[in-house]
């Protein structure tokens, strides 16, 4: 059968390549087309479209590449057509899929989403839309499923991709990561600043201002696949920190703390047991639409899958070096990480366990074989 894919960013990236592997123990004569990246591209298939083309943040920085987004959406149905998929499979990145899910409704084609929109933050009325364009919806966070059945939407809770991620991660030992990237012997506190130019240049630097501070320890960033060391190089400067590149998991297997920008990375970041804060600071424009829209306590995964705050979040104008010095401090302290840590355990039992790309692609095939 043959299988259309739509990712947007590197975190859609790594479960879209988890659930091509398991499509392909489904279906091993699968023939699959996507949009996404190097994660996808090793596994099988034909790669339409990489996402670091269409990595925008914020409603500014989408407002100034409309052009180029429209453009994009305009192929994608064009290819689509081409290749008549006997399934559209969309993966998060909301914006740009529920815009082809429209259309694709409306072609006739099947529709899947697996990672489901934050519906639950903002802009609920898309609910209507979801309910009238998928045909299924997989969804990764235990929450997820009680929030569509208020709204008379059956959906499937699968588990979060992530716990198996990391449990099937090759290991690395630490001594030889530690002498691999010239660490030393000092605990490691990780800097995980996002993955794209905007958020990355507006929080890295706050996030550099700490080692002074902290000097009994090793200070490293966590680099994105999706930039250049040169990029990084222009926001780190002389600051005395050890810069890695595409290997977070590693990273954090061997962290004593972290600071985190807000997203994907601050659930992986507590799946390692990592005490964390939670940074974001966006463009004041996009800031001020985003808070007049979103309804959510929290921005961490962390705090709204506990429905409660777990670690702390700075946000905007709260994300100073002050405050980011005072968390930080706090995070450091052993009965303050004891609490965390306990917290974290929970966190991993709300998770629902492994297998969730195995099961996602079981209902995919299967769905698709009850239609024939």
């Amino acid at each position: 059968m043959k299988y259309y894919i739509l990712v947007g960013e590197a975190s859609g990236d790594l479960h879209g390549a988890n659930l091509m592997k398991a499509l392909l123990k489904e279906d091993p004569k699968a023939d699959i087309r996507f949009w996404g990246g190097d994660l996808m591209q090793e596994i099988s298939g034909t790669l339409v479209k990489h996402y670091k083309e269409r990595a925008f943040m914020g409603f500014v920085e989408v407002l100034m590449n409309l052009r180029k987004i429209l453009g994009m959406i305009s192929f994608c149905k064009k290819d689509i057509a081409q290749f008549n998929p006997d399934v559209i499979i969309f993966i998060d990145n909301s914006g740009f899929n529920l815009r082809i899910a429209k259309w694709a409704r409306k072609q006739s084609f099947r529709t899947n989403y697996y990672i489901s929109p934050q519906v639950w933050a903002s802009r609920a009325g898309r609910i209507k839309d979801i309910k009238r364009d998928i045909d299924q919806m997989f969804v990764i966070l235990p929450f997820e499923k009680e929030f569509y059945k208020k709204h008379g939407y059956n959906v499937r809770f699968v588990g979060h991709p992530l716990i198996d991620g990391i449990a099937g991660r090759e290991q690395v030992s630490i001594e030889t990561f530690r002498k691999e990237h010239n660490l030393g012997h000092k605990e490691v506190i990780a800097l995980l600043p996002g993955s794209r130019k905007q958020e990355i240049t507006k929080m890295l630097s706050v996030m550099l201002s700490l080692v002074k501070d902290f000097s009994q320890y090793q200070f490293v960033v966590a680099g994105a696949p999706s930039q250049s060391y040169d990029f990084y190089q222009e926001i780190i400067g002389n600051a005395n920190v050890k810069f890695i590149n595409n290997k977070t998991y590693d990273l954090l297997s061997i962290s004593h703390a972290a600071l985190v920008a807000s997203g994907t990375a601050t659930l992986e970041t507590a799946l390692f047991k990592v005490p964390q804060v939670v940074c974001y600071k966006g463009s004041n424009i996009s800031y001020q639409i985003a808070k007049r829209i979103i309804t959510l306590k929290y921005i961490s995964l962390v705090n709204l899958i506990m429905d409660r705050e777990v670690v702390k979040e700075l946000i905007q104008n709260d994300f100073t070096k002050e405050n980011l010095q005072h968390e930080l401090t706090r995070i450091l302290e052993s009965e303050h990480r004891q609490k965390l840590f306990l917290s974290y355990f929970d966190l991993e039992q709300k998770l629902g366990g492994k297998g969730a790309s195995e099961k996602t692609a079981k209902l995919i095939v299967a769905g698709l074989k009850s239609k024939e």
